[in-house]
């Protein structure tokens, strides 16, 4: 398949750079059947039935974009540079993978200060990212981060506009919990706890799972054939009390319906069968696209996502390529609004 299968004309006018508020008001386009329907995230409960279980994802996001100054001392006197950093991912021994611009204006050993309370200090570069040491760890690095930082908006959005406070809250799911995600599981922060309590109440089932979401979600496909793409990885946990909650909803006949391409291709990742997952943790580049067999997914909500992405690919793998653009050109001409802060769609496979 080509890169070219996957593309769209999308009017700039239909990027959304702020959320609807409240968030349970966005537009839901429903896919079901060979019928759509344009409804609101509200009326979702009217798509579910008693048995079914939800599967979100419970990550948080990070405010990872912090602007510091590096400080050095040579024969002219002390210097000082603007350094803008983008946290990308922690490592197994508490350093920091980040982007840093400029990269050459900081050398190995020097320290950026972010705020009176937070500090790293450059310990070495691969491909392009610096490894960052903090000064601070735990809850007190939270805490300075939180002060320091701000949200990590997708680049379609911060060409258009800064974070501001506003995004700290916009940017995140009601029910975050894990920190660690450089960009927001989107689908998810459609829910207000008003919509939890209503599907709950009618007997509909809720599993939290953790992916923490990486900058590589953003990544172009530079590859015409698809098959040569090269996925980017992401860290995620299916607990044994989540696995052992979405065996039992498939072995009684309930529909899993993962809320975001994130909680998906985890689900994914830890299936073993057809109908079958285990308690699964660690990495993930599972790269989904037509012809793929889905083992856990009976259906899936989800926003409108960036033509040619590996996204649309996945998308187009549950609902079939011809359906999806059917689904994207109605989206188009009745004026859905796209991406991160965009409408939300409810996409159900013919059985």
């Amino acid at each position: 398949m080509k890169l070219s299968d996957f593309d769209f004309d999308l009017p700039e006018a239909l990027i959304a750079t702020r959320p609807a508020k409240p968030r349970s008001s966005a537009r839901l386009l429903v896919a079901q059947g060979g019928k759509i329907s344009d409804r609101v995230v509200t009326d979702l409960s009217e798509y579910l039935k008693a048995g079914d279980r939800l599967v979100l994802n419970d990550t948080k996001v990070i405010p990872a974009r912090l602007s510091g100054l590096r400080s050095r001392q040579g024969a002219q006197g002390l210097t000082e540079a603007r350094i803008e950093v983008t946290l990308l991912s922690p490592e197994a021994d508490g350093t920091w993978q980040a982007l840093v611009k400029p990269l050459k204006k900081v050398k190995d050993g020097e320290v950026i200060q972010f705020s009176p309370d937070l500090s790293a200090t450059v310990e070495g570069r691969i491909d392009g990212t610096a490894r960052l040491v903090f000064n601070l760890v735990g809850d007190d690095f939270d805490d300075a981060l939180t002060r320091a930082g701000a949200m990590p908006l997708p680049p379609y959005i911060a060409a258009k506009r800064p974070a501001d406070e506003g995004d700290k809250t916009d940017y995140q799911t009601v029910w975050a919990k894990h920190s660690g995600a450089v960009a927001a599981p989107t689908a998810s922060l459609h829910f207000d706890s008003e919509l939890l309590a209503k599907i709950e109440q009618m007997g509909v089932k809720i599993t939290y799972v953790t992916l923490h979401v990486g900058a590589g979600t953003f990544l172009p496909v530079k590859v015409d054939d698809i098959s040569d793409h090269k996925m980017h990885s992401e860290w995620g946990q299916v607990s044994e009390s989540a696995a052992a909650a979405i065996n039992e909803t498939k072995a009684h006949g309930g529909r899993v319906i993962p809320v975001g391409t994130t909680a998906l291709r985890l689900i994914e990742s830890a299936s073993t069968s057809v109908g079958k997952i285990e308690p699964w943790s660690g990495p993930t580049d599972i790269f989904i696209t037509p012809g793929y067999e889905f083992k856990i997914t009976d259906a899936l909500m989800t926003n409108f996502h960036l033509p040619k992405s590996t996204l649309m690919m996945l998308v187009s793998a549950l609902m079939g390529q011809d359906r999806v653009r059917e689904i994207y050109a109605h989206a188009i001409e009745n004026q859905y609004r796209f991406f991160s802060y965009g409408d939300g769609s409810l996409l159900i496979p013919n059985p």
